[in-house]
């Protein structure tokens, strides 16, 4: 969908989205068309429930006396409930009530009360972004769906006097929507169609984009002592790949060392010799969302010049039973030298993580690294789907990380750690086992990961619950979220973004 910006001018025929406060006080364009049209605003409003409260949407259909085809009017609330988040949701709803009218094109006239803080062109940009990522739509695979059931909304115009800023505040987040897209795309593909090497290859697009993509085959993953990761893979067909990812937006002059971002791609987990139960398995084609952020979050801040060295790291691999399949009780020796007994072989996504931050450390020496990945059901447990778990060695980082996530709509909470978790850990005859007990399970598993960090400020992200809707939600379709890029992107570009 594409998003413009101009001067106001309301338009003669099509549909057109108007604006109210609250207890129905309608903003000054939607006066002017209310008197146009004869008093149809007012008039649906009267036989409403519609008082100009947050969020809501009111739709007036073929109004009187006007060649518009509808008027949307939409809910700001109070002068304080005008907040950029706020407003990106309000562009969600406003897109769900057009999507499907028929109408391919639409025009959002914006005369803010002057109670409201937030600048027009801002309220604008974020409209118009909630709207484009609300579009989303994954739908490459459906070959018999009816006209009448695919949203034909193609074009929104924003009719507003300070145009030019808004254009300007748009611009990154539209390349922001792009990213976000790249994940939600990465994440939909059944995992026939999105396997490692597959997704080594979708990756290579960001070279376009200046990103610099280095793809590591089994070869080098074996002559870099990735026990740990190749495990995992050993019982497909598919090979495993390690991909990494450099974005140089820093200035040449600049001498900070580069962000790091590192993901969790097990393109599919049929959990291997500790086989998942049938009922939902379908499910972990989305067990590489971690690394889904990652890549999208390259390509946002490559598509937006992000002014950063940043670097992204994933592991892609693919764990299936087989002949070859690794087993309970095997023993595995990772790049960083420590053993690891696999009691679990569904435990696997750690696995993966430890050589590939291992790696990650010991390569380009961050200033931070933040992983991500669909690690452990426990993490539902916790926290449902509202929030993503967030463990963390430093308290700055943890700081910074939750900030960002309010900041976006991507909420994160931290979990404890410690040393009562860590013993779990403890193995008979390696160095270490995989899994702890059942009890604090999301736990464990982050205190697996923080033996792979050494002594470089880290936070893990376990997005298992955040990954993947089946609830619409304001600027997010069912399916695939995206979540993280819009999180890591804001923590870049208030923290580290020319620093």
């Amino acid at each position: 969908m594409r998003v413009t910006f101009a001067g106001s001018a309301l338009p003669k025929k099509g549909a057109l989205v108007v604006f109210a406060a609250e207890g129905a006080v309608l903003s000054a364009a939607a006066q002017t068309v209310d008197k146009n049209t004869g008093g149809a605003i007012k008039r649906a409003i009267g036989a409403s429930r519609f008082k100009g409260s947050k969020g809501q949407i009111l739709a007036v259909s073929a109004p009187h006396n006007s060649g518009l085809s509808r008027i949307i009017v939409a809910g700001v609330g109070k002068p304080v409930d005008v907040t950029p988040l706020a407003m990106e949701a309000l562009g969600g709803k406003i897109y769900a009530a057009l999507a499907k009218t028929g109408d391919k094109e639409a025009h959002v006239e914006l005369s803010p009360a002057k109670a409201i803080k937030l600048p027009a062109a801002e309220m604008a940009a974020r409209i118009g972004y909630g709207m484009r990522l609300k579009s989303y739509r994954f739908d490459k695979y459906r070959t018999k769906e009816k006209a009448e059931d695919k949203p034909c909304l193609a074009k929104v115009s924003f009719g507003l006097k300070d145009f030019a800023a808004a254009r300007k505040l748009y611009a990154p987040l539209d390349k922001i929507a792009d990213g976000v897209f790249m994940t939600r795309d990465l994440v939909s593909e059944p995992a026939n169609v999105l396997y490692p090497e597959s997704y080594a290859s979708e990756i290579k697009a960001l070279t376009k984009l200046g990103v610099k993509v280095e793809v590591l085959d089994e070869a080098k993953l074996k002559k870099l002592g990735m026990g740990s990761l190749l495990g995992v893979g050993q019982g497909s067909i598919r090979d495993s790949f390690l991909v990494v990812m450099q974005w140089n937006g820093a200035p040449a002059s600049s001498k900070e060392a580069p962000v790091a971002f590192v993901g969790k791609g097990v393109t599919f987990d049929t959990g291997g010799i500790s086989l998942k139960p049938a009922g939902g398995m379908e499910d972990m084609k989305f067990d590489m969302g971690g690394s889904g952020a990652v890549v999208g979050l390259m390509k946002a801040l490559a598509g937006r010049k992000a002014k950063v060295n940043a670097i992204g790291v994933v592991g892609l691999v693919e764990n299936m039973p087989g002949g070859n399949a690794q087993r309970p009780g095997d023993v595995v020796t990772s790049m960083s030298g420590q053993t690891i007994e696999v009691i679990n072989t569904d435990a696997e996504g750690r696995l993966v993580l430890a050589d590939a931050l291992w790696y990650t450390q010991d390569r380009f020496k961050p200033k931070f690294m933040i992983n991500l990945a669909t690690l452990t059901g426990a993490i539902i447990v916790s926290l449902a789907h509202e929030y993503g778990g967030l463990f963390s060695n430093d308290d700055d980082l943890v700081k910074k990380l939750v900030a960002a996530g309010e900041a976006e709509g991507e909420k994160l909470w931290r979990m404890p750690m410690g040393e009562v978790y860590d013993k779990q850990l403890t193995s008979q005859i390696a160095d270490m086992k995989n899994v702890g007990t059942r009890d604090g399970g999301s736990i464990t598993a982050a205190q697996f990961l923080k033996r792979f960090v050494n002594d470089v400020p880290w936070a893990h992200l376990d997005i298992a619950g955040t990954a993947w809707t089946k609830t619409e939600l304001d600027t997010v379709p069912k399916g695939a979220t995206g979540y993280g890029v819009r999180l890591l992107n804001r923590l870049v570009e208030d923290y580290f973004e020319g620093k």
